[in-house]
């Protein structure tokens, strides 16, 4: 009877350890970046982003388990018209400021395996399109031109916004592939990396500030 207990929590161990965090997670849409003009040419109220106020986090998986990373360093704004759906939001991220849950894997997701933050510095989003609705009970659809890694691609995912009269707030989690944006790296051949990475968004823009 012990044997066939510790078995089975073995069993259980390694099904949480092999999972796939992505599996139940909105998926973000790719495709050719856009060259349509932002959804708002006129500057609206602005709502300031900053690691003070706000998270950018991912969760990357492998056969075996998964990690937590999250970029430290990042800025943007919330050109906010009164509504929404006529507003616009400007993201730039430092990618060398990626930190993982592990020191030395934090070292090399800064390499050319990863984001290779030598040659790639910057990551950029440029909204140009806010719809009502989204997956998953999401209250709208983003949608913009995201470049990681030298590549620029549209990409549209759910977020839940919320307005304050001092604060916007985002949260959004969804997945999208590593591949889109031709980071490739496979990881060892016993412990393959998934394609999949979950993204996680909490942003709360602060009114001028």
């Amino acid at each position: 009877m012990r044997l066939r207990t510790l078995a089975l929590i073995l069993s259980c161990s390694l099904l949480v350890a092999c999972s796939n965090p992505a599996a139940d997670k909105s998926r973000a849409v790719t495709g050719a970046a856009s060259s349509s003009t932002p959804q708002s040419s006129a500057s609206g109220e602005k709502y300031v982003i900053n690691p003070q106020n706000s998270k950018i986090e991912f969760l990357g998986s492998q056969v075996t388990g998964s990690h937590h990373g999250e970029f430290q360093d990042f800025s943007g704004v919330i050109d906010y018209t009164g509504q929404p759906e006529k507003s616009r939001v400007n993201v730039t991220i430092n990618t060398a400021s990626v930190k993982a849950d592990a020191d030395k894997l934090t070292e090399h997701l800064k390499t050319a395996d990863f984001f290779d933050v030598a040659k790639f510095p910057q990551a950029t989003f440029t909204s140009n399109e806010i719809k009502p609705g989204g997956d998953k009970g999401a209250s709208h659809t983003i949608t913009g031109n995201f470049q990681l890694h030298g590549i620029t691609k549209s990409i549209s995912f759910p977020a839940t916004i919320g307005v304050t009269p001092e604060a916007i707030n985002i949260e959004s989690t969804f997945s999208i592939s590593r591949k889109d944006f031709a980071i490739n790296y496979a990881g060892p051949a016993d412990n393959l990396i998934r394609d999949d990475v979950v993204m996680s968004l909490h942003i709360k823009a602060g009114k001028g500030k």
